[in-house]
């Protein structure tokens, strides 16, 4: 039988359970954790997936909906079902893979499947906490980097922390990684477009829109665009998706950091076929890791309601900007 924790509630008078007014967290343990605000499911954090080794099993957002309850993710599309909401999934790690399926390779100059789909091993939590005002959510994370055959090639600590911006209509999602390599080597981390395959940069805080917003709207800090806008480089970029049914319009801003080796950023982005976004570190450029060294990224993702246009977003952007929730 699993156990459940929830923070968050205070039991009201005459002992009626009052409504939630800021934001709660929801343990099932040893699977997930679920962050809801005024009594809604903002998103379930898997820590524990089930999947199969092909799909490089991974903790995972997912589901995650906006303030207003709408769903802005999809898991295990059958096009792709390494793709899982949110993800921290990186594909070219050294010669393993940390993405999911087939690699592509400098060799073969094409995806070959190999066994060499690796594991991000939960291990612990160092930190769940809310605050007593019910603004913010904080959760540190410890995992093993587990390569197919079993060696562990990074310790991880993650961190997240959310916070709702309601004036906006939005809420806030702040992620942190800082791996270290205990492989005993230098690892190269980079993409298929660094073994040869052009615009396939993908690799790092990555999100699977749902199938509704294929034919979705990039929004960069110039203006607004599609496709083309695969590997532009800026601080930020976002995406405008609608929903089935009501119409209605979600966004979602990913916010590059400035402590970040490679700021600002190139962006693998898609917005046709189907919709997909992630800041990409390792874009067209490989990044070494020795041995007893660490890499750290940071980002922020902003998810709100209706549809934003330039103005909109930046200002998204700008409010991350000015709430470190990953001060410490």
């Amino acid at each position: 039988m699993s156990a459940s924790l929830e923070l968050g509630r205070v039991a009201g008078p005459g002992g009626q359970e009052p409504a939630e007014t800021g934001l709660g967290l929801v343990h099932e343990q040893d699977r997930s954790l679920i962050v809801r605000w005024r009594g809604n499911d903002l998103f379930r954090y898997v820590y524990r997936p089930w999947e199969p080794q092909l799909e490089a099993p991974k903790p995972y957002f997912h589901p995650l909906r906006t303030l207003g309850g709408d769903l802005v993710s999809l898991y295990r599309p059958h096009d792709h079902v390494w793709h899982k909401g949110i993800s921290w999934s990186l594909c070219n790690v050294g010669e393993e893979n940390f993405w999911g399926g087939p690699t592509y390779t400098r060799e073969a100059q094409a995806y070959r499947q190999l066994d060499n789909d690796g594991e991000q091993r939960h291990t612990g939590f160092t930190r769940l906490a809310v605050a007593e005002d019910g603004t913010e959510v904080r959760v540190d994370e410890t995992l093993d980097w587990i390569t197919q055959s079993g060696r562990t090639m990074f310790t991880e600590l993650r961190s997240f922390a959310v916070r709702p911006h309601a004036e906006q209509g939005a809420w806030q999602l702040a992620y942190r990684s800082r791996m270290l390599n205990t492989s005993g080597a230098t690892v190269d981390f980079g993409s298929p477009t660094t073994k040869g395959r052009e615009a396939a940069g993908y690799g790092g805080l990555f999100w699977r829109g749902p199938r509704s917003f294929s034919g979705g709207v990039v929004v960069t800090p110039e203006g607004l665009g599609g496709d083309e806008e695969m590997g532009r480089t800026g601080p930020w970029l976002g995406f405008v998706g609608r929903h089935d049914g009501a119409g209605v319009g979600s966004t979602l801003v990913f916010r590059d950091h400035e402590s970040n080796h490679n700021f600002p950023t190139k962006w693998f982005v898609r917005s046709g076929m189907y919709a997909v976004l992630c800041p990409a570190p390792f874009y067209d450029e490989e990044h070494a890791v020795a041995d007893g060294e660490s890499l750290e990224l940071r980002y922020d993702v902003l998810i709100a309601d209706d549809v934003h246009d330039v103005a909109g977003c930046a200002a998204l952007a700008g409010t991350a900007g000015e709430h470190d929730l990953l001060a410490d």
